[in-house]
């Protein structure tokens, strides 16, 4: 495992994403897998796990709190708030400083832990940026001592620029994959010119990018790549980065086409890390083998520049002009 800085801490470059492990969206994860995938993730070295209040509610939560109170090892926990519907508030009535508050030390509890290292605003409406209200609640928070660090995960590069913008944010989170490739040239130089970490999520387009779908292939009722793969339910670029299904097999033929060798899933990720101003990518799993793929990537040369031109001439040409939802 290799390590880069996030605000002077050394994290793994290869994080772990856990919507997977609240059992909700992507099927279930019984306990005992979770505790698994936590433990191969952080025996090979893994130190960041990402995860948000919403994954099952707090299960996900819970069952990382768990995991860190039987393993004693030092792991840096991301968690995200804003998505709740809950009490008198609710989406997209999250916003006031008691209610972020509350959804703070919830976290906190759920996770057994005094500070958390990282908490993010989960995808707020964009107005609710402009205002720069939750940017003050979150350095509040930041004062008290609940948070250590506070970052921003966003939908699209308006989003981000506000974001930006904003004294004392120290990551953004944002889709980044071989079927979402532009967002580098809008926002990298500027996130490195102010020192802010960049945490890439849906490294894999929700498994497209593994080159193991085809067009048989079929989801679960309560899986989020059945119910949201249009964008029903949110963002359709939370969902095979606002691809559709057919097309997104038929593309990750082409781009597996033009990879290296048959280990997909890994050049995918390694694509990913070739971009410096990446901090970490947080691909998530819900089986054992999964993270062990995963986490081989950070061992992988970097592709060449002749691979890099050709996957993002793909990009430009045949995957850019049909992205769905807002970006």
């Amino acid at each position: 495992m290799q390590y880069r800085s996030f605000q002077g801490t050394a994290i793994a470059e290869i994080g772990l994403g856990t919507w997977q492990l609240g059992s909700a969206d992507w099927g279930v994860v019984n306990h005992e897998e979770a505790y698994a995938i936590l433990k191969s993730y952080t025996d090979a070295g893994g130190n960041f796990i990402d995860t948000a209040d919403v994954y099952g509610m707090g299960i996900s939560e819970k069952v990382i709190g768990e995991f860190l109170k039987q393993n004693k090892t030092e792991v840096f926990v991301a968690s995200k708030l804003g998505r709740r519907g809950d009490g008198n508030n609710g989406w997209p009535q999250n916003f006031d400083y008691d209610t972020m508050k509350r959804h703070v030390e919830d976290s906190l509890a759920h996770l057994d832990i005094s500070q958390l290292f990282l908490e993010q605003l989960h995808c707020i409406p964009t107005d609710e940026l402009r205002s720069g209200k939750v940017f003050d609640h979150l350095r509040k928070l930041q004062d008290q001592k609940l948070i250590k660090h506070w970052g921003v995960s966003v939908e699209t590069t308006e989003e981000a620029l506000i974001c930006l913008d904003q004294e004392g944010v120290a990551s953004l989170q944002i889709i980044f994959n071989l079927f979402r490739q532009h967002i580098a040239d809008e926002i990298f130089a500027k996130a490195k010119e102010k020192g802010i970490a960049l945490i890439v999520r849906v490294p894999l387009a929700s498994g497209l990018l593994t080159g193991k779908f085809n067009e048989q292939t079929r989801f679960a009722a309560k899986d989020h790549r059945n119910f949201n793969a249009k964008g029903e339910a949110f963002n359709a670029g939370e969902t095979f980065s606002g691809i559709d299904f057919n097309e997104g097999v038929r593309l990750s033929n082409e781009i597996k086409s033009l990879l290296p060798d048959d280990r997909m899933a890994q050049w995918a990720l390694r694509w990913i890390l070739d971009h410096p101003e990446v901090t970490t990518v947080i691909p998530g799993a819900s089986k054992v083998s999964q993270v062990q793929s995963n986490v081989a990537a950070s061992g992988l040369q970097s592709l060449s520049e002749e691979i890099h031109n050709n996957l993002r001439r793909l990009y430009d040409q045949q995957i850019k002009p049909i992205i769905r939802g807002h970006y």
